[in-house]
């Protein structure tokens, strides 16, 4: 866990030259760059941070600032920050993981716009509230409302930012069924320790536990 800024895997790409300008010039126009860590605040896209050749580093793009380094600026689709991240951050607390089973597979998500959009995993980002003494007024504890954003690098060149409930991955020796799921959203809160049981109040190591 992190607070505002995270290191993610260094990603070499290409940023759309215009956001370096505040979309004043040089549209359509591209540059080399290193995206290599990114702010989580909470109401806002997720923004990252890059390295350009010039030794500048500029902060704060949003992900649709990026393409692939091997594609084409002509070939490669603007796309929209809302059709590559569904959600915003969730807090100021972000976690950058890249989970093993994950690593190199396929998946495919369906965007806001109704068309699947095919990519490779990168990374995850998850976000949670760090401690009890500070009001927690988000929503990255609630059970239904807790969304995580798995980066992905896309066949058409872009990259994107979206939820579980949005992607279903390819794993070749498992996932044999290609049918859309109709799970229902977790809404539990999962305690262990409010069952109505109390320890023995002796100072024994294997201490007897009963019903209270």
């Amino acid at each position: 866990m992190a607070l505002l800024n995270a290191d993610i895997p260094p990603i070499y790409c290409q940023v759309r030259k215009e956001y370096l300008y505040d979309f004043k010039k040089h549209h359509g126009e591209s540059e080399d760059c290193v995206v290599f860590g990114l702010t989580s605040m909470a109401g806002a896209a997720t923004l990252f941070h890059i390295m350009l050749p010039n030794g500048a580093v500029f902060f704060r793009l949003p992900i649709s600032a990026f393409f692939q380094k091997d594609f084409d600026r002509t070939k490669v689709p603007d796309m929209p920050v809302d059709t590559l991240q569904l959600w915003n951050s969730f807090s100021y607390y972000p976690s950058v993981h890249m989970f093993n089973y994950l690593t190199s597979q396929r998946g495919k998500y369906f965007g806001k716009d109704k068309k699947l959009y095919y990519g490779e995993y990168m990374f995850t980002i998850d976000w949670c509230h760090p401690e009890s003494n500070i009001l927690d007024t988000e929503h990255s504890e609630i059970p239904h409302e807790h969304k995580c954003g798995h980066v992905m690098a896309l066949d058409n060149g872009n990259y994107s930012i979206q939820p579980n409930n949005r992607i279903l991955w390819n794993i070749s020796n498992f996932t044999t069924r290609d049918d859309i799921p109709d799970y229902k959203v977790q809404t539990t809160e999962w305690n262990v320790e409010n069952k109505g049981w109390i320890t023995e109040d002796t100072d024994k190591m294997f201490y007897k536990i009963e019903d209270k």
